[in-house]
């Protein structure tokens, strides 16, 4: 018996995105690379930002930095067909989101992978090393409320 989350399905997301494979994507073993499975889940959190909210969020008074990611695997992806990636929010705190990222390719109903990503908000304003936590911006809360679940 496990209390392991069951596989996820495409209905469990909100947004979505598409991402064209690289060759360089796919490891000596002939699949995706897990470090692949990270910068799409970064692109798809951050490509998200910047379309809903209209604006540079590396140039706001607050920026998102990743304070927790993770992966869980559930069968090969690779070059050359295209990934489809799906993304909810489980919570928006005053100043923290935690997103799950699917990762799809082909015509299968569930997750070849799933993504937790979470953003904290800090101080961008004096640089690395003096960037306490600070609320979120309300631009970026208005983009990331209706991704909900």
């Amino acid at each position: 018996m496990t209390d392991r989350a069951p596989r996820p399905t495409r209905a469990d997301y909100v947004a979505w995105r598409t991402a064209t494979t690289r060759w360089r994507d796919d490891d000596a073993y002939g699949h995706l690379n897990n470090a692949t499975y990270y910068e799409l889940f970064d692109t798809a959190v951050n490509a998200h930002l910047y379309e809903e909210t209209g604006v540079d969020v590396r140039a706001l008074p607050q920026i998102g930095v990743v304070a927790e990611t993770s992966c869980r695997y559930f069968r090969e992806i690779g070059f050359p067909e295209p990934i489809e990636m799906g993304m909810v929010v489980d919570k928006v705190g005053s100043s923290s989101i935690i997103y799950r990222i699917g990762l799809f390719q082909g015509d299968s109903d569930e997750a070849a992978a799933e993504g937790r990503f979470v953003h904290v908000y800090v101080d961008n304003e004096h640089g690395a090393g003096q960037r306490p936590v600070v609320p979120m911006p309300d631009v970026v809360r208005a983009a990331v409320e209706p991704l909900l679940r």
